[in-house]
């Protein structure tokens, strides 16, 4: 008979390493694929309201609280004209789309971006092309959104039917500028020159906005770190947070590595504020930048069948993954991740949003369904908001090809003054056993457990379709207890849990 593994964890009020910041809960969407074509746009279908926006993925989306959206881009915005989806939609260009080898035919673009966000309960964040593009247009769409009334750009956006401006104040400057693969791709001094200049002249036009500096495309560049270094140098009194992208996958179907690449994500994270604060050092600089962790996901699923996709279509279907259970757990892991750094990850985006490596699923002129890894998205955003405590944690460990001394039990926990709840976030890693979970909490007296959400499945490969919809789901079936300030719970293996504590 097999003894069950153990693990502790010891909690306190006084853990806390800095508030959270809404924003790291937020998304991203991309003209890319079906992501808005057939997946937040669909004129036509049954569920689209008067503005061709489709109710049925509107509801999914509102049901995970989604702070901010980054948008346009990703690759896409390195050659896009962001004149060309303003006005009216009959006048507006079709044009080949670069990035992604497709049709671009400007029916959705700033205007339906910004109503579209109003009806999803969020808030726009806008990337700006600093690859074809460069200063001239940055300061104008800023001028666009921002300005009241009496200019050019500002009278022509109400000309367009908005009076009052969009009030737009978290901006990208440009996409993975270090990426070869980009639009206008530029060496760190080119790029970090560039950004200096485009994020001056939008401040001129509103001082109010919040600016995010393009950091590496990923921790594997041949130029990180020293990217993240020279792009700082020249626009760091001028700049709000540096940006982080990471995308990982299970090509080799080694689950116990896979389970572990969030321990990478970590490195990457405290490396980049390490540089952070080296130039902040450097300058002798009052100010700390913080982290944009916008892009973040598994990615690898629908490589073979995007090699096969014809180009120049019109909303091809791309980066089509469907995720496995497997997936759900290394999504948990990531945003427990994010959660770790809180005090510095002040803005996350998953990515993305709808139908392109993304939690929600929909058929053109169909059903809409919730991926699997919509779940762990789903709980963080519910019930991670407040402040950040990171427990003490003694579990046993494995090693992997990539990794020594990964822990069995990946957790996190937040509390929340104003509602008093406490939340704690878990996944068991490991695939074989539960994992007995013995904790100590300090400072939460009259607490009381009242949910234990665990998602697990048989098979690490399940998936959620339209057809069943609902394989991978969550259930409120965990036996998590607190005597005082002993807490008990069993991990089941391979699972993703959220113990839910209150007050009273």
């Amino acid at each position: 008979m097999c003894v069950a593994k153990k693990a502790t964890l010891t909690l306190d009020k006084s853990f806390r390493i800095g508030d959270i910041d809404d924003r790291i809960y937020g998304a991203f969407i991309e003209h890319l694929g079906r992501g808005i074509y057939g997946g937040l746009y669909e004129p036509g279908h049954p569920s689209a309201d008067e503005n061709g926006f489709r109710q049925d993925v509107l509801e999914l989306v509102k049901d995970l609280n989604v702070p901010v959206v980054r948008y346009p881009g990703g690759n896409f915005v390195s050659g896009y004209n962001w004149e060309d989806g303003i006005g009216p939609r009959e006048q507006r260009p079709r044009r080949l789309e670069l990035a992604w080898k497709s049709i671009e035919t400007n029916e959705f673009g700033l205007n339906e971006f910004v109503d579209w966000t109003e009806k999803a309960g969020t808030e726009p964040m806008m990337a700006i092309n600093l690859g074809s593009r460069g200063i001239d247009a940055a300061r104008n769409i800023v001028e666009y959104c921002n300005h009241s009334s009496g200019t050019y750009w500002s009278d022509l956006r109400t000309k367009h039917g908005y009076a009052e401006p969009h009030n737009i104040k978290l901006w990208c400057l440009g996409n993975e500028m270090d990426g070869p693969w980009q639009i206008g791709h530029k060496t760190a001094d080119e790029y970090g020159r560039i950004a200096l200049e485009a994020g001056k002249v939008m401040r001129l036009v509103d001082p109010t906005i919040e600016l995010v500096v393009c950091g590496s495309s990923n921790d594997r560049m041949p130029t990180f770190p020293d990217w993240e270094a020279t792009v700082l140098d020249h626009t760091y009194e001028v700049v709000d947070y540096i940006s982080l992208h990471q995308y990982f996958g299970n090509r080799d179907n080694d689950t116990p590595n896979f389970l572990a690449q969030s321990v990478g994500m970590e490195a990457f994270i405290n490396t980049v504020i390490g540089i952070c604060d080296y130039i902040k050092a450097k300058k002798r600089s009052k100010k700390t930048i913080h982290l944009s962790f916008d892009e973040w996901n598994v990615w690898y699923h629908s490589n073979e069948a995007d090699a096969k996709q014809e180009p120049w279509q019109v909303a091809p279907p791309l980066l089509e993954d469907v995720y496995t259970f497997e997936d759900a757990l290394v999504v948990g892991c990531m945003l427990i991740s994010l959660l770790k750094r809180a005090d510095r990850v002040k803005i996350a985006c998953i990515a993305q949003l709808v139908n392109v490596i993304a939690p929600i699923m929909t058929r053109t002129g169909g059903g809409v369904w919730r991926q699997t890894t919509y779940y762990p998205y789903l709980h963080a955003s519910l019930y991670g908001r407040g402040a950040a405590l990171l427990p003490v944690i003694d579990s046993p460990a494995y090693d992997t090809k990539d990794f020594c001394d990964v822990p069995y039990l990946e957790a996190m926990a937040t509390v929340n003054d104003e509602t008093d709840e406490l939340t704690i976030f878990a996944v068991n890693r490991d695939l074989e056993e539960p994992l007995i979970l013995e904790g100590r909490l300090g400072n939460f007296e009259g607490y009381r457990v009242v949910e234990h959400i665990t998602l697990t499945h048989p098979d690490l490969k399940a998936r959620n379709t339209e057809d069943n919809p609902d394989n991978v789901a969550p259930k409120s079936d965990g036996d998590a207890k607190l005597d005082g300030e002993l807490l008990t719970a069993t991990l089941p293996k391979a699972s993703w849990n959220v113990i839910r504590f209150k007050k009273g």
